[in-house]
């Protein structure tokens, strides 16, 4: 392959991937990382775990778990596949997530009556009490971490990162799914 070759192929997967030559020809020492939107997301999530570990400290319970059992509460009997599907995580992670939600007692997991190779998850007795009691202190970590904003802006902020994240669900490695109804 010549060298023009090589380059038309690559400038060909640079625009695929949806770089311009602007982005090909930046001096790297002049990118202000701690201002790029990637950056802020990864802080962002990284302070938004952290307040909601401390709020809900009591009740030993992480984001992605009190997501799960939230999303077997609204939806009783959903399979492990539509669980990851709607919280979010890759098959693998939503597995961990059950067992240890499972081997604390607060779901259960039984063979589904339709497909062998997969499981129904409800929520037990327990599993409802630690969402009720935790819910409150879930929302407080939730309003802790918009407070730096002034209120009028909190809802547009809402807004906005919504637009990111459903217009960029597609690109996840576990792209968010909405359960289907029945």
């Amino acid at each position: 392959m010549s060298i023009l070759t090589k380059k038309i192929a690559y400038q060909h997967f640079s625009m695929k991937l949806g770089l311009t030559l602007k982005y090909m020809k930046t001096d790297p020492a002049a990118i202000e990382f701690n201002r790029l939107p990637g950056n802020f997301a990864r802080r962002l999530h990284q302070i938004s775990v952290a307040i909601f570990l401390q709020e809900t400290e009591p009740f030993g319970i992480t984001p992605v778990q009190f997501a799960a059992l939230q999303s077997v509460l609204a939806n009783p009997d959903i399979d492990q596949r539509t669980l990851a599907g709607a919280i979010g995580q890759d098959a693998s992670t939503t597995t961990g997530v059950v067992n240890r939600l499972e081997g604390r007692g607060l779901l259960q997991r039984r063979p589904s009556p339709t497909d062998r190779r997969a499981f129904c998850l409800t929520i037990t007795e327990q599993g409802r009490e630690l969402l009720q009691a935790a819910t409150p202190a879930v929302l407080r970590s939730q309003e802790l971490l918009l407070e730096p904003l002034p209120e009028h802006e909190r809802a547009e902020f809402m807004r906005l990162i919504a637009v990111l994240v459903n217009g960029n669900n597609s690109l996840s490695r576990a792209p968010r799914k909405t359960p289907r109804a029945g």
